[in-house]
């Protein structure tokens, strides 16, 4: 009879283990890691949870048809991104000055005031500017959609508590060669309930135990087809949100 029952637990063993790999194999057809995903050293549930994060965003589908997004950054700047041909427009409100990017090329105008930049090195400069003002200021609003990124290392932290309460499991972000700022180093917290990122802590440098700061990543709403978290709690981050299937070229190429 122990004889039976040691062949039962080993034949249930072995269901789950391939139920496990099962789920992994299609969470991975249906959210696939962008290339440069450190698939090596990152966590399965790690990646799981990342998954459902997507799901939870809206699912892979749908961002992957979102087209235009445009949002104010701080009160500082206002950005219309294409997020399909990788165009992107920048309004610098303190400085009036106005970038336009093709970021597959690099290539693009810069005009501050009412100039327009011509000399080659002062233009490329500028326009270097503008990716990083973009990698910076997308992260803050589509974080969520960009956890199986190139160059990012997934971790699973285990279960925390938000500053305002509820539970969550915690995912850690690393970068390798990748961004502007790849020393960096992201707590994100999901909620348990809905699977959304409710809070971020940011650390200046992967080495940090302690966070530099924590924000909130909350109101949540849906546009397009998608959720973004805007105008949170705390006042910082990405406001007058949208989302477009159809904008004027122009917005990309003419001041």
């Amino acid at each position: 009879m122990k004889h039976i029952y040691a062949q039962l637990a080993l034949a249930l063993l072995f269901m789950a283990c391939q139920q496990q790999q099962n789920n992994s194999k299609l969470s991975g057809l249906e959210n696939p890691p962008a290339d440069g995903f450190n698939i090596e050293l990152s966590d399965p549930a790690a990646m799981e949870l990342a998954d459902s994060v997507m799901r939870a965003q809206g699912g892979r589908a749908a961002w992957d048809q979102t087209r235009f997004i445009s949002w104010n950054f701080f009160g500082r700047r206002n950005l219309v991104w294409d997020k399909q041909d990788g165009r992107v427009r920048i309004e610098s409100i303190p400085d009036s000055t106005i970038y336009l990017l093709d970021m597959k090329t690099g290539k693009g105008r810069v005009r501050i005031k009412n100039t327009e930049l011509t000399e080659q090195d002062t233009l490329s400069s500028m326009l270097k500017r503008a990716e990083r003002i973009w990698i910076n200021d997308s992260y803050w609003l589509v974080m969520p959609f960009k956890l199986k990124d190139s160059g990012v290392t997934l971790k699973y932290l285990g279960e925390d508590t938000l500053q305002t309460g509820g539970f969550c499991n915690v995912l850690q972000l690393t970068f390798e060669n990748v961004g502007s700022t790849p020393e960096n180093k992201y707590h994100i917290y999901v909620d348990r309930k809905d699977n959304l990122v409710k809070q971020w802590a940011y650390f200046e440098k992967a080495t940090q135990d302690t966070a530099s700061a924590i924000w909130p990543f909350d109101n949540y709403k849906k546009y397009g087809k998608i959720l973004l978290s805007a105008e949170r709690s705390d006042g910082k981050g990405p406001k007058e949100v949208s989302v477009s299937d159809a904008l004027p070229d122009a917005l990309f190429t003419e001041f």
